[in-house]
């Protein structure tokens, strides 16, 4: 192994990252510096704390990442109404390139040449930590345990820790339990019976929402405010970016809003089968959706939507940080200049529901539009000549084809 000083491990404190810390304390022969994201994720942090004192680690990062997480990842991705395969709200992906941010910037601090994380060989997360890490400082060396130690099960994980003394937890012991990732975004679940795509996933997979069915029988009707594209209130009431989705995730859950059982197709080649909870996200997007339909011009809302699915594509793929997602960032943020205003939305039964929008910088005219006699001149017989020139390409081509 190459002899290194120091490696910065991305630590959750489970029993995955828990042994690879061990690992690499026995293969490098050097200290590790754990980080710790905290992304909302709605669990306590202090035990990986804890865990990672007890294996003799000297520097613990435990770093509150909420605020930057919805503000400079979950909002620009939201802006473009990114949906991978047409449904995912890529709550895994866009918080990837997070955690690779400070992993590189603590290890730049501590002069670490080496950073680890605990993506399978198998999934999408080592591709979007990896490309990261390469975008951000290529100089530092990435150390991907699942790709380079001998345990291919888990038996063999299990030894592994009761060789070493690491502590299993009970519900870690019987079968593989679900694969489980969350944060303020969203809950992923995979694994066990979800492997198979004909069997139904069992109700306790789901964990931020109700059942639709066992939803309110009584709508809620919220309204939230947008300013230059973003979220910025609730009700009236403003909210920082990590506090407001907190609040919709609360108001989505309750309503049944934002599942999802999705058969996607990973990158490296294979397809998976994932239950996805994502309520406050799910709110954001018909909200957003609802507040453009009023302020952007037709051809920039349509080119937005030719672009959308490279965009989405990039970020599930892991290039957050490559020059082609910033250039379309760029002319996403260009197109959200008057995205200002108020959506109103009903929650009832598992849909959020667009009922009323307002904007001060609205390009809708009700006056242009309808069907009573305008104050706004519109010379009905220009549609003629605009119908003729349009068709000019259709009639030459009927003619040649003997219509």
């Amino acid at each position: 192994m190459t002899k290194l000083e120091k490696i910065v491990l991305s630590y959750s404190g489970g029993l995955d990252t828990s042994i690879i810390l061990k690992w690499l304390q026995e293969t490098y022969g050097c200290e590790v510096v754990t980080f710790t994201a905290d992304l909302g994720q709605g669990e306590e942090l202090e035990p990986a704390r804890a865990k990672a004192e007890m294996s003799g680690v000297k520097d613990i990062r435990i770093v509150d990442l909420r605020e930057e997480f919805v503000r400079d990842f979950v909002f620009p991705m939201l802006r473009a109404n990114a949906l991978y395969e047409g449904q995912y709200l890529l709550g895994s992906s866009i918080a990837r390139p997070l955690i690779a941010k400070h992993l590189v910037g603590i290890a730049q601090e501590v002069g670490a040449h080496a950073v680890a994380h605990g993506a399978t060989g198998k999934g999408n997360d080592q591709l979007r930590f990896e490309l990261a890490v390469n975008a951000l400082d290529p100089s530092i060396k990435v150390i991907a345990p699942w790709r380079q130690w001998n345990i291919r099960s888990r038996m063999q994980l299990l030894e592994y820790a009761e060789k070493h003394r690491i502590p299993v937890p009970s519900d870690k012991r019987g079968e593989a339990p679900f694969s489980i990732d969350a944060n303020l975004l969203h809950t992923s679940t995979e694994g066990k019976s979800l492997e198979n795509p004909a069997e139904v996933a069992p109700d306790h997979v789901y964990q931020r929402t109700v059942d639709p069915v066992d939803a309110p029988d009584t709508p809620e009707i919220i309204t939230i405010g947008f300013e230059r594209g973003d979220p910025v209130s609730v009700n009236g009431k403003s909210m920082t970016p990590a506090a407001l989705l907190t609040e919709l995730n609360g108001l989505g859950g309750r309503h049944g809003i934002g599942r999802l059982d999705l058969v996607e197709n990973r990158f490296i080649g294979m397809k998976s089968r994932g239950i996805y909870e994502t309520p406050g996200g799910t709110i954001l997007l018909t909200a957003h959706r609802g507040i453009e339909s009023i302020t952007l011009d037709r051809a920039a809302a349509h080119l937005k939507d030719e672009i959308m699915p490279r965009y989405a594509e990039l970020i599930y793929n892991g290039f957050w940080f490559a020059p082609e997602r910033e250039m379309l960032q760029a002319l996403i943020d260009q197109s959200q200049a008057f995205v200002s205003g108020e959506v109103t939305l009903r929650l009832y039964k598992g849909s959020a529901s667009v009922i009323s929008r307002t904007s001060p910088c609205s390009l809708y005219s009700a006056d242009l539009v309808t069907f009573e006699e305008s104050a706004i001149a519109y010379d009905h017989h220009d549609a003629e000549g605009f119908i003729r020139l349009n068709g000019l390409r259709l009639r030459s081509w009927a003619a040649r084809n003997g219509r």
